[in-house]
């Protein structure tokens, strides 16, 4: 096994961590645990990538992949079934904005949105006057099903919706995606009560919380890297499809991919629709139960809450004894330890879908690469699954010589604790190359 980094160490701990020079676009929005930009660096270096290639990212999330392509000036596409990631990659890699206007617009809205809200006797800063405050407004009942309980508070919450209902009066203007990122971005991470750890929950309450100004600092600096994007030397705009990955013949139908680099959903209990629900439902993207329903069949199975009847991607690895031998080995011990949960009941199960559509997914790639492209996939070991090992990396790498892809190397990126083992799991990147 080979380590990165051989330019420049890393401490193991630092190696995920965004660093303050790649703060520029990528930090409009960014999903906690995204991988960092000198990874995605670290490749294109590697595999030779000019601007006459084209990279790939069937699983792109929030855009890492695509930001830093732009900014080497290497074409790029992504893949994401995730609604509000598609959306917030979309609005990263585009820069093509009047920023003046962008900021004469915010400051605008920062402006009547804080007038309204003191009109009901509330300030922006928090105060203790603020908690008297009557008649605040709130979520509707279903945006409240659709949301983890106590996302936001009512102070916070009241704000916020004042502060959208301005944003949207923009929605028909090429303005708007870029105030609703910021609004997304600053509500996650400055006013709303979430926390993030192995999987998105509640932590301390925030009584009150300062909204308006969280959210056009955040405007400020998307503008101030848009007056940057001027001095660079990029003119490519990227391309975002929001679909299923594990569907690309038709997706991508007319076009050579010269390498891919990205980093799918590991095999775990991770929800990942609960990573963005509350910005998925502030701003729309989820309006009701039967809508994040259709969202999760687009998705890779990496979790029981995502299982469906009528799922098939187990059939893609019904050859493979050592993906069949972990699921068995999963079953056998929730029966030993006499787990009967429905969840429960679909550990096996999911362990088989997951590497199932990783399968297909690398079966319909096969049709839109280039002889000789490479691949990185940045997947980790686990072992949510009544701590039974999961060598994901060592499992897509089987699975893809069997589909008739060299395997190149498998690099080890980083380490991290897991809770469950009280051990230390590896994170990898597997090198792979299509000879075509």
């Amino acid at each position: 096994m080979q380590t990165l980094f051989t330019e420049y160490e890393l401490k193991n701990s630092e190696k995920n961590k965004l660093d303050h020079s790649d703060r520029e676009f990528h930090d409009w929005y960014r999903f906690v645990l995204s991988y960092p930009p000198h990874l995605v660096r670290q490749y294109i270096k590697e595999f030779g990538l000019t601007e006459n290639d084209i990279v790939l990212d069937p699983f792109c999330g929030t855009g890492t992949t695509l930001v830093e392509a732009k900014l080497q000036n290497i074409p790029s596409i992504g893949i994401e079934a995730n609604p509000f990631a598609h959306f917030a990659s979309s609005v990263k890699i585009d820069w093509q904005i009047d920023s003046l206007e962008l900021q004469r617009i915010a400051r605008e809205i920062k402006d009547v949105s804080n007038q309204q809200i003191e009109e009901k006797g509330i300030t922006d800063i928090p105060s203790l006057k603020n908690i008297n405050a009557k008649s605040l407004r709130q979520l509707t009942a279903e945006q409240e099903k659709l949301m983890l309980k106590d996302s936001l508070s009512p102070l916070p919450l009241h704000k916020c919706l004042t502060l959208l209902d301005n944003i949207n009066k923009h929605k028909d203007t090429p303005y708007y995606k870029y105030l609703a990122l910021a609004l997304a971005n600053s509500a996650v991470f400055q006013f709303s009560n979430l926390r993030f750890g192995p999987e998105v929950g509640v932590g301390k309450l925030k009584p009150d919380s300062t909204v308006i100004a969280s959210w056009f600092k955040q405007i400020s600096k998307i503008v101030k890297d848009i007056e940057h994007s001027k001095t660079l030397n990029t003119d490519l705009s990227g391309k975002v499809i929001l679909s299923d990955s594990r569907n690309l013949k038709d997706i991508l139908k007319g076009y050579k991919i010269s390498a891919v680099i990205t980093s799918p959903p590991y095999p775990n209990e991770k929800d990942y629709t609960r990573t963005t629900r509350l910005e998925s439902v502030l701003l729309g993207f989820i309006n009701s139960n039967d809508e994040l329903k259709k969202f999760k069949k687009t998705l890779l199975r990496s979790n029981t809450r995502g299982v469906y009847k009528g799922d098939t991607d187990d059939e893609y690895v019904k050859s493979f004894p050592e993906i069949q031998r972990i699921a068995e080995e999963i079953e056998k011990r929730r029966i030993e330890l006499g787990k009967t949960s429905g969840f429960e009941k679909l550990y096996h199960k999911v362990t088989k879908l997951y590497f199932g559509g990783i399968a297909k997914h690398l079966l319909e790639l096969q049709s839109v690469l280039k002889p000789g492209a490479y691949l990185a996939y940045v997947v980790g070991d686990q072992a949510s699954y009544l701590r039974v090992m999961i060598r994901t990396g060592h499992l897509i790498a089987e699975i893809a010589q069997t589909l008739g892809y060299e395997l190149v190397r498998i690099d080890l990126f980083r380490t991290r604790f897991s809770t469950a083992t009280k051990t230390n799991l590896n994170e990898e990147v597997v090198i792979l190359r299509w000879r075509g």
